[in-house]
C-alpha cells in the first residue's frame, strides 16, 4: 500500500465526490419538480371588471368563441365571458359585436395582438398550447375594466367578481339616467352641449365613483390613431385624485382645462403624468391641445351635478380648488428655474472679480 494505494485512494475520493454531487442534484431536481400545479390569483386582475363572475368551463371544445364588446363595466366594454377553462391546444376565437368600438385584444405578456377592430363579426384567433393563465385586455379601455383571462388546463385560479355593473353606457336625447352613487341619487348624463361631437371613443360617461383615485390613459386608440383620452368621460366623486397617464404613443400630448384655467407639462414618454384632486360638484372639460382637431378630448363629471341643479346651468365648476393644484403644479419647475439662474448669476460675478485676495 505505496503508491499504488495512495492512486487508488484519490481516485475513490474523486468518485465519492462525484456520486454525492449527483445524488444533491438528483434530490434538487426532484425537488424543483411542483407536486401540483400552482395557484393563480386573478382578484386584482378583475378588480374593476363587473362581469367576472368566475370561470367558465369551455373544456373539451377544440374551438372556443369569446365575444368583444359585450355590455359590461357601464357600457360595450367587456369580454364574454371574461374567464374561461380551455383545454391545451384550443384556438380561442374573438369576435367582435361591432359595440363600444374600436377594441382589440392584447395578451398581459405581449405572446398575441389583434389589431384595432370596429366591424360587427370581425375575429382574432390564437392557439393555446401549453398549461397556464394567460390574461389579456382591450388597450383602449383597460382602465375601465375591459380585460379577460383564458386558464389552460388544470391551472387552478381565484377569481372573484368586480365591483363595476354592467349597464348600457348610451343614453337618449333627453339623458341617460343610471343608478350610482354620489349627491342627487340616480345620475343623470349631464348635457355635453356638443363638446363630444367627433369624438370618435365617446360612448357615454364611464362611473368611476367609489375610487379615491381614478387614471385616465393619455394616448390611446381612437380618432384615427393614438389620439384619445380614455376613458374620454368619467364621473368620479367629489375629492377624487384624478391621475392622466401618458402611453407613450402619438408623439406628445398634454392636458389643457377648456372649462377651467390647468395645463399639464407637454409629455411624450410613457409613464409620464399628471394629477388634479376635484373637489364639489360640476362637469370638467378638458383637450390636447395638438390633437383637440382630431377628437382628443375628455370630460370629468364631479358628483351629480345635473340632479343636483335640475339642469347644468349655474353650476359651480370649482375654479378655485383645480387653480390651487394646478398653481403649484405650474410653480415648482419655476421655482426650480430661477434658483438654477439665480446661482449661474452669481457664478457669473465670481468669475469676473477674479481670484480672491487674500486678507491683508
Amino acid at each position: 500500500m505505496s503508491t499504488d494505494d495512495g492512486i487508488d485512494e484519490g481516485r475513490r475520493s474523486a468518485m465519492k465526490t462525484l456520486a454525492i454531487g449527483a445524488t444533491v442534484g438528483g434530490l434538487a431536481a426532484a425537488g424543483a419538480r411542483p407536486a401540483a400545479a400552482q395557484s393563480t390569483d386573478l382578484t386584482d386582475w378583475f378588480s374593476n371588471v363587473g362581469n367576472a363572475d368566475g370561470v367558465v368551463d369551455e373544456t373539451g371544445s377544440d374551438e372556443v368563441t369569446v365575444e368583444v364588446g359585450v355590455q359590461a363595466n357601464n357600457g360595450a366594454f367587456g369580454f364574454g365571458p371574461a374567464a374561461v377553462r380551455v383545454d391545451p391546444g384550443t384556438t380561442v376565437v374573438w369576435e367582435w359585436t361591432g359595440e363600444g368600438t374600436p377594441h382589440n385584444v392584447v395578451a398581459e405578456d405581449g405572446s398575441y395582438e389583434s389589431d384595432m377592430i370596429s366591424e360587427a363579426g370581425a375575429t382574432f384567433t390564437h392557439t393555446f398550447e401549453s398549461a397556464g393563465v394567460s390574461k389579456y385586455y382591450c388597450g383602449p379601455h383597460r382602465t375601465m375594466g375591459m380585460k379577460g383571462a383564458v386558464v389552460v388546463g388544470d391551472a387552478d385560479v381565484t377569481v372573484s367578481a368586480g365591483s363595476s355593473t354592467a349597464t348600457p353606457a348610451g343614453g337618449s336625447a333627453t339623458g341617460n339616467e343610471t343608478s350610482g352613487s354620489g349627491s342627487g341619487g340616480d345620475f343623470v348624463e349631464p348635457d355635453y352641449e356638443g363638446w363630444f361631437d367627433g369624438v370618435g371613443n365617446y360612448d357615454g360617461t364611464v362611473d368611476m365613483t367609489g375610487q379615491d383615485e381614478v387614471t385616465i390613459e393619455v394616448g390611446t386608440e381612437g380618432n384615427g390613431g393614438p389620439f384619445a383620452f380614455g376613458p374620454a368621460a368619467v364621473r368620479v366623486d367629489p375629492g377624487t385624485t384624478v391621475v392622466w397617464e401618458w402611453t407613450g404613443r402619438g408623439g406628445s400630448h398634454n392636458v389643457v382645462g377648456e372649462s377651467h384655467d390647468f395645463e399639464s407639462p407637454m409629455q411624450g414618454s410613457e409613464g409620464d403624468s399628471y394629477a388634479l384632486e376635484l373637489d364639489g360638484e360640476g362637469v370638467v372639460t378638458y383637450a390636447c391641445t395638438p390633437h383637440e382637431a382630431a377628437g382628443m378630448k375628455g370630460a370629468v363629471v364631479v358628483g351629480n351635478p345635473a340632479a343636483a341643479s335640475g339642469g347644468d346651468a349655474g353650476i359651480d365648476l370649482f375654479e378655485t380648488s383645480l387653480w390651487g393644484l394646478a398653481g403649484a403644479i405650474v410653480a415648482a419647475p419655476f421655482v426650480a428655474s430661477q434658483i438654477v439662474a439665480s446661482r449661474r448669476a452669481s457664478d457669473d460675478d465670481e468669475r469676473r472679480r477674479g481670484p480672491h485676495q487674500p486678507a491683508d
